[in-house]
């Protein structure tokens, strides 16, 4: 306590953004399933909850990876901001989670206008929030009161009228986010009828109620109410809410036969002027539109009949990548009485994380279901979770084919394992151990012997990647300069070069000196086929009784990978 008892003031630093992503990833992590048990609009399909979930948990990501490396340093409030921003847009999913991000870039803009600031003030807060709001608005394409929009605005006006430091505010701004909450079912009528308020309010009130307990300590939750659900218990309440909303489903079914079938999002390399274009193009396929971003990447988020024209859309204003069409299948709103009988689940799957294209390719035609990641965007564990619903097998395989995603794959396993599928997490560190292991996998073998067996593979596959250093660095092979060519050899920078070929066939000379039988090779998109034929050739006549294969691993994969069995 300071001299005199004067309270210090709440300001918001790097360190409070860092706690604020993780209690509102616990948070959202508890209301999870109650969020997605009230959401009706703009489609009944059950997920807001998830979706603001893995927004928030890429958002998380991405401030702690700011934080690496620095301690006991600590990154600016600017580049927390920005890396809280950015992970949202780059893992935003569903309307709610794309808003979301809109809303957390907004504040990012305020927050870090003053790039070498400390801290942040509850003034500068209250003006976040308010550009938070605004920048919300103007991302969606048509927007309804009564969403979490609305919910946004009402945080922005009530912390607009708070004098105090930053836990005033936020405090501030969560009151007024629960009182627009509980009118969001009067200004809805979708909402009004299922007696429910709305979902990706409600998830923006847990996300308010977190930053209080950032800066306040303690975290502000609560179940989801309305002025016509004040049941006894929280239980009882979301059954109730679960009966409202599939009886909505089916009164709206008819009025909704006529609702676009697909969710498309993809993100988007593009400039300003091309996003002008592709938002009147996509709001003239279909509804529920928000394109978020800005600075040449955009998140863009639309409901259409035409999944494929609203891709074309992307492709026609820049690169899109990272692009997941759902289609609104069984138990929603769209198709409520054309339910299909379940899929009988397969007895085994593989699930891998893969980069580039080509090996997306080699790995699914090995019969894995893949997770595609590219450079600085690593998959979030619910999209793991994702990919082993997708395999729909009682007995999983999951393969990382990363180091640094160790903890997110066993996050998944865990979570996967609660829902009932057998899950064994081999922890491969590179692309090339996850080829050694498929190559052994045995369907048919029995699940405990195909583990091992596959393990054993990726085991004894040591690996190696050639990379180009973007920036001067120390590294355990000396200091390279911007431009260099290193190769790492089992995670670590062996050799410093200043050419492809040559630095390929010094790193597989090192690897090849303790013995092997087999050399992987995956090129990346931009290396010509004549390193591969170079490097076959080199270990053809060098190493007696070694055969070479040779893989294309398309774009987004790394310059070389190497792998040694």
């Amino acid at each position: 306590m300071p001299l005199g008892g004067e309270q210090v003031p709440q300001n918001l630093d790097a360190v409070a953004v860092r706690a604020w992503c993780g209690l509102a990833l616990d948070a959202l992590g508890r209301a999870r399933e109650e969020i997605d048990a009230i959401n009706v609009y703009p489609v009944a399909d059950g997920d807001t909850g998830t979706n603001l979930y893995l927004t928030v948990e890429s958002a998380s990501q991405a401030v702690d990876a700011a934080f690496t490396g620095l301690e006991p340093a600590r990154p600016t409030l600017a580049e927390a901001a920005r890396a809280m921003a950015h992970g949202a847009l780059i893992g935003a999913r569903g309307n709610s989670g794309t808003i979301l991000s809109q809303l957390l870039r907004g504040m990012a803009q305020v927050l870090g206008a003053d790039r070498d600031a400390d801290q942040a003030d509850g003034r500068a807060l209250a003006l976040a929030l308010r550009r938070a709001a605004e920048s919300a608005y103007q991302a969606v394409a048509r927007p309804v009161e009564g969403t979490v929009l609305t919910v946004a605005a009402a945080a922005a006006d009530s912390a607009s009228g708070c004098e105090g430091d930053c836990g005033a505010v936020a405090r501030a701004a969560y009151d007024g986010a629960c009182r627009a909450l509980d009118a969001t079912p009067d200004q809805l009528a979708v909402l009004g009828r299922a007696g429910v308020v709305d979902a990706g309010g409600r998830g923006l009130v847990a996300v308010l109620g977190a930053l209080v307990g950032a800066l306040s300590g303690g975290t502000l939750d609560r179940a989801p109410s309305s002025p016509r659900n004040t049941g006894a218990g929280g239980h009882a309440r979301v059954e109730a809410q679960q009966d409202a909303v599939g009886t909505i489903e089916c009164q709206d079914a008819l009025a909704d036969a006529a609702a676009p079938a697909f969710e498309v999002i993809y993100l988007l390399e593009a400039d300003d002027t091309a996003v002008a274009r592709l938002r009147t193009r996509l709001d003239g396929l279909g509804d529920s539109l928000v394109v978020v971003g800005g600075d040449g990447l955009w998140n863009v988020h639309v409901h259409v009949d035409d999944a494929g024209a609203a891709v074309e859309a992307g492709v026609e204003a820049g690169r899109p990548h990272r692009i997941r069409i759902t289609h609104f299948g069984v138990g929603d709103a769209h198709t409520a009485g054309a339910a299909q009988p379940p899929r009988e689940r397969v007895q085994r799957g593989i699930v891998a994380v893969v980069p580039g294209e080509g090996l997306a390719g080699l790995y699914a035609d090995a019969g894995a279901t893949t997770v595609p990641t590219r450079p600085g965007e690593p998959p979030a564990s619910g999209e793991l979770v994702e990919a082993i619903r997708r395999a729909h097998a009682r007995e999983v395989v999951l393969l990382p084919n990363d180091a640094e995603l160790r903890h997110t794959a066993a996050a998944a396993a865990e979570q996967a394992r609660t829902e009932g599928v057998r899950v064994a997490l081999i922890p491969t560190r590179s692309a090339v151990q996850g080829i050694a292991a498929l190559a052994v996998h045995e369907p048919d073998r029995r699940f405990d012997e195909d583990v091992v067996a596959m393990t054993s593979a990726a085991g004894a596959t040591r690996y190696a990647e050639l990379a180009v250093a973007e920036r001067q660095s120390w590294t355990m092979a000396g200091i390279c300069q911007a431009g260099d060519v290193l190769g790492l050899i089992d995670g670590d920078v062996a050799l410093i070069g200043d050419d492809t070929t040559r630095t390929a066939r010094s790193v597989l000379d090192r690897m090849l000196a303790a013995g092997g039988e087999m050399v992987t090779l995956v090129l990346g998109d931009d290396v010509p086929d004549s390193l591969g034929d170079n490097l076959e050739k080199h270990v053809r006549e060098a190493h007696l009784a070694v055969d070479t294969v040779v893989y294309r691993g398309g774009r987004q994969s790394a310059l070389l990978l190497i792998g040694v069995e």
